[in-house]
């Protein structure tokens, strides 16, 4: 039988909910168990695939195409167990489920209410997620007071209810904040965060207190009290340098044994050495090298989380330390690029708009002639063969029709029909719905021999997509005669996958249209980026 770890959150928003539950996952995995997470989100939009980053950070992308929180990139990164669309689930998808049930008649004619219609269709979301695991971890996403997150809490209320005992634990993750004016940890906001949990029925079995300092032994002595938590499961959880510091932390104040004495399991001692090693690697890097990642999100780095995580796995199994520095794109169209010579080398990551392209092509065309190592992904890969086609294939003012739709040569167009992962055809035009337009999910094409991308990746490579625009295949011809090599393509529809410059033209130069960055993880990197970062630091040797 399944057992479940709630873990919800309260005060405000952001204080690492997801990395705390992603790290109790990762000591439970390393004690022998099966282990799962779900993240059930609040808001009524269906998945975040037509929501800006700027409202709700990254999109992460499953390998069977589901778009979903960012906080299934933390779950990936923390343990091997490979997330799908069962794995997040909105107040949109419930709702939805629920109103086409309606509509078919299977309420049997009966008013259908928040409880128990609602509640119960997310508890069937929640067992059919877990299903198969010793322990799901299930992530409520909001804080506790929220009118949008109170089905949630009250479905995961009444599966604790209906559990056999020893079935179900909860954890809560509150602010302990520090008051400079006062010198000292304020606690209140954490009381009343737990009185606010219990009045809803749901009483924790842990508190991750949540501080820019370790919590004292007094103060958690009184948190327990007013929050009738026994003071062992007071866990003071306090700001580290890296994520992957979290884990340990948690082990080393005894919240795994809690947490396995509450669900009635005796698993084997924890083993952390992966971790302790991952660190060690972390802060005691050789070298140094500064990235320039020219995007449109610069002010708001969570939209490139799973990106930057990437480029620091790959640090890590380089032992160098990866600097990321992120430059406006608009700013480049404004004052050149003058600012990307400081740089070892750039990156160019996905987006969706007009707005900032002009420098990304011109970003591209920077470290193409100068040399400089550069990665394009997504977008990136296709301003690259924009400003190839420009200057190198002789095709003046080329574009994509995402910017300009009048344009004389439409290197990159939205391609009305491919095969999607699961090998169904889609299609897709301007007047489709903008969550169906994507071409999603993990892919598996043939990589072309004696090429970089084969360096690489072997002869064959997986990787997962989420986007609208494809290379025109009409162009590519007259592209590659003027020098760029296409070393990938997809099997059925034949479209563009990484594209790259000849080594004896440049040290390294490569464009991917999917999102390498959804694969990597601490323990094993990522071979495109680990590829890139050597690329760098040989590079930078060369000098």
């Amino acid at each position: 039988m399944t057992k479940y770890v709630f873990v919800t959150g309260g005060v405000v928003s952001s204080l690492g909910k997801g990395i705390a539950a992603a790290s109790l996952a990762a000591i439970l995995e390393s004690r022998g168990l099966k282990v799962t997470m779900l993240k059930l989100d609040p808001y009524i939009n269906v998945d975040p695939g037509t929501m800006s980053p700027f409202q709700h950070g990254e999109v992460f992308v499953t390998d069977d195409g589901a778009e979903t929180d960012l906080d299934l990139g933390h779950y990936e990164r923390f343990i091997t167990t490979r997330m799908k669309k069962v794995n997040n689930f909105t107040t949109g998808q419930i709702y939805e489920s629920v109103i086409r049930k309606e509509r078919r008649g299977e309420y049997l004619g009966k008013t259908v209410q928040v409880i128990p219609h609602i509640t119960n269709e997310i508890q069937d979301y929640i067992r059919r997620g877990a299903d198969g695991y010793d322990v799901a971890l299930v992530e409520i996403g909001g804080t506790v007071g929220d009118i949008e997150s109170l089905p949630f809490l009250e479905a995961a209320r009444q599966l604790s209810l209906r559990s056999p005992k020893n079935t179900v634990a909860f954890v809560h993750l509150t602010l302990v904040p520090y008051l400079v004016s006062a010198g000292e940890l304020k606690t209140k906001p954490t009381q009343h965060s737990v009185q606010k949990l219990r009045e809803i029925g749901i009483s924790p079995d842990a508190l991750l207190c949540r501080a820019d300092r370790p919590i004292p032994d007094d103060e958690r002595a009184k948190i327990s009290l007013f929050s009738n938590v026994h003071e062992e499961g007071v866990i003071s959880l306090w700001d580290a340098d890296t994520i992957y510091k979290v884990p340990q932390m948690l082990h080393d104040q005894g919240l795994d044994d809690l947490i396995c004495e509450r669900l009635g399991i005796n698993p084997k001692p924890a083993d952390l050495s992966m971790w302790t090693k991952l660190i060690h690697a972390l802060e005691n890097p050789k070298r140094d090298i500064t990235i320039g990642m020219v995007g449109k999100y610069v002010d708001l780095t969570e939209s490139y989380k799973s990106l930057t995580e990437a480029l620091r796995h790959a640090g890590i199994h380089t032992e160098s330390r990866v600097n990321i520095e992120y430059v406006d794109s608009e700013e480049i169209e404004k004052h050149g690029t003058k600012a990307l010579e400081k740089f070892d080398g750039i990156l160019v990551p996905g987006g969706f708009g007009k707005r900032g392209v002009e420098g990304k092509i011109n970003a591209a065309r920077y470290a193409r002639e100068n040399k400089v190592p550069y990665l394009g992904i997504c977008l990136g890969m296709q301003v690259a063969l924009i400003e190839y086609a420009r200057n190198m294939a002789d095709l003046k003012n080329a574009n994509s029709t995402e910017f300009d739709a009048d344009t004389d040569h439409p290197v990159v167009a939205l391609i009305n029909e491919w095969q999607n992962h699961d090998g169904k055809v889609q299609t897709r035009d301007e007047n489709s719905d903008l969550g169906g337009t994507m071409r999603l999910g993990a892919q598996t094409c043939s990589v072309k021999p004696e090429t970089l991308a084969a360096e690489i990746y072997g002869p064959k490579v997986t990787e997962r997509h989420r986007h609208r625009y494809e290379a025109n295949n009409h162009y590519l011809e007259r592209v590659e005669q003027a020098g760029l090599i296409v070393s990938a393509r997809t099997p059925t529809e034949d479209l563009c996958e990484i594209m790259e410059l000849p080594r004896a033209v440049h040290p390294w130069y490569m464009g991917v249209q999917y999102h390498p960055e959804f694969k990597s993880t601490p323990r094993d990197g990522h071979p495109l980026f680990i590829s890139f970062v050597k690329a760098i630091l040989a590079n930078k040797d060369s000098k």
